[in-house]
Formats: C-alpha cells, structure tokens, sequence
C-alpha cells in the first residue's frame, strides 16, 4: 500500500500502521480515509498529503 506525506509537517501516513489515535484502523488505505481527517501532527487536512 501506499504511503501518503503532509507536505505541511512531513508526517507520513503509513497504511499499515493507519492512525489509532485518529480512528483510523491498521490497513487503511489512504483513500478510504474519511475527508475530514486531519494530520495528527499538525492540524492540516487530508488535502494537504502527496503520494509518497
């Protein structure tokens, strides 16, 4: 699966590793993540990500 970088922070959205704390279950891919998720490290929107 692909890996998704905030252009923003730079943190990297792993979908094997998903986002517990945002409610983002292991094995997510980035595209089945709902549109108002945020970037757990600084607020930014899910817009702000590029393919890594």
């Amino acid at each position: 699966m692909e890996r998704y970088v905030c252009t923003i922070c730079g943190y990297v959205y792993d979908p094997e590793i998903g986002d517990p704390a945002g409610g983002i279950s292991a094995g997510t891919p980035f595209q089945d993540i709902p549109d108002d998720w945020i970037c757990p490290e600084c607020g930014a929107g899910k817009d702000a990500f590029e393919k890594e």
